[in-house]
């Protein structure tokens, strides 16, 4: 399973994890790295600047999910 997780730049305390979004689009024509961000801002940080977010696309094994949401406990 493909899993987006979402980060936000901070210059004082590094980077922060948001939370994690995972891939359910079936077409990957509209799988764009625009579409990923601004899922990611939805959910995350609406008032984040664009270079201030950022995401790293990662697979999970079966045994890596947990919860239907994939957010850290």
């Amino acid at each position: 399973m493909v899993v987006y997780k979402f980060y936000l730049r901070d210059a004082i305390n590094g980077d922060i994890f948001l939370g994690s979004l995972p891939e359910r689009r079936k077409d990957p024509r509209r799988i764009t790295e625009e579409s990923i961000l601004n899922w990611g801002r939805t959910y995350f940080g609406r008032n984040a600047k664009d270079e201030d977010i950022f995401f790293i696309k990662t697979v999970l094994e079966e045994s890596e999910k947990r919860h239907p949401n994939l957010s850290p406990p």
